[in-house]
């Protein structure tokens, strides 16, 4: 019965959440299930001359040791080739995984290649953190890009060193993320640590009626007592599907390389005066060369004369703008600051600026 009434709890939180709500698994992660990284040094084959120098020492020491797997006893400088490349390969184990399970995985040139287009990855043992095998990866790699070359011509198109095989790993080794911890509790590890956050997720598991207690035991963790429950697997199931409204997070930001601002639109700023505008100086030099002219023979005493001229320019911006704000959003702030015709750039520095003053009731993050 009570795995009935789970069950049924499960199917009802599961439905459409509210506008303003996201379900909790959105929120963070159960502690234990955690993906683990995989890396491999490798061969990439089959190259059509676009591969590692012959004489690069890293490939012929690769080369001559994979050859010596299968039999063929060659020193390194017997192994000259242009059409293979020595690379990394990484790949992700999930939380969960059984062994013949297929994963994706990426290659990258760590030699002088030039391209890795239409090459095939020779199998290429994964291990992970602990340094234990756990996959192995082997295929024909697919290539965003490309590389061609004629004396001293070339045309390149995105990254032709790089390239993925879907599906290119099997795993070797099974794999169980750990559900509960040594005391028997289901421990809910929030993303971003909030008090608020955490308690609106302890009383959303406590209001649910599935009989496992929650407590807050930091700002960004909350322990579930599971003792009473009869199917682990299925309240996990009713945790994640719970509907929490998130508080929201004061912040903005900013990428100075792109020009984007990216804010909350209920982020607010005191009452403020903006002032932007600029003084633009630029210093231009011209050099230009003055060839005497001499009439009746050559005169080897005469040389050219190269004069150098700068000229110094000063502009005012005329997008001068003074801007009064009341008490209000971000998402104001911006508009204003557009129907002033003030740029990107100008709106990151406006943002620094009223941060500094501290009108602006938000953390800053500079990309």
């Amino acid at each position: 019965m009570a795995i009935l009434i789970l069950a049924g709890l499960v199917t009802a939180f599961a439905g459409p959440v509210d506008a303003q709500s996201v379900q909790l698994r959105d929120l963070g992660r159960i502690q234990g299930w955690r993906e683990s990284p995989l890396v491999g040094y490798g061969i990439v084959a089959g190259l059509t001359g676009t591969g590692d120098s012959p004489r690069n020492p890293i490939t012929q020491r690769a080369l001559a040791n994979a050859l010596g797997r299968l039999g063929s006893n060659l020193s390194p400088e017997q192994v000259r080739s242009r059409n293979v490349a020595v690379v990394m390969v990484t790949g992700v184990l999930p939380p969960s995984a059984n062994a013949g399970d297929r994963i994706d995985v990426n290659v990258t040139s760590i030699g002088d290649a030039r391209s890795l287009s239409g090459g095939v990855l020779l199998m290429t043992p994964l291990a992970g953190p602990d340094q234990r095998p756990y996959a192995v990866a082997q295929g024909p790699l697919v290539v965003g890009g490309y590389q061609f070359s004629s004396q001293d011509n070339a045309e390149q198109r995105n990254v032709p060193t790089a390239g993925v095989i879907s599906g290119g790993a099997t795993i070797e080794v099974a794999t169980e993320a750990r559900t509960l911890d040594d005391n028997g509790q289901l421990v809910f590890v929030l993303r971003e640590p909030s008090f608020i956050n955490a308690v609106r997720i302890a009383d959303a598991i406590n209001a649910s009626g599935a009989g496992a207690p929650a407590w807050v035991a930091d700002a960004d963790m909350v322990r579930v007592d599971t003792r009473a429950a009869p199917d682990v697997f299925r309240l996990v199931a009713l945790i994640e599907a719970l509907p929490v409204e998130p508080a929201g997070l004061a912040r903005v930001v900013v990428n100075e390389r792109t020009g984007t601002v990216v804010a909350g639109g209920d982020v607010r700023i005191s009452s403020v005066a903006v002032s932007q505008g600029d003084i633009h100086v630029s210093v231009r030099q011209r050099e230009e060369g003055s060839q005497p002219t001499v009439y009746g023979g050559l005169n080897p005493d005469l040389a050219g004369l190269v004069i150098r001229n700068t000229s110094i320019t000063v502009e005012e911006d005329p997008g001068d703008a003074v801007i009064t704000f009341p008490n209000t959003t971000i998402s104001d702030l911006m508009e204003g600051l557009s129907r002033a015709g003030i740029d990107t750039r100008g709106k990151i520095a406006v943002l620094q600026a009223i941060r500094a003053a501290g009108a602006l009731h938000a953390e800053i993050v500079v990309q």
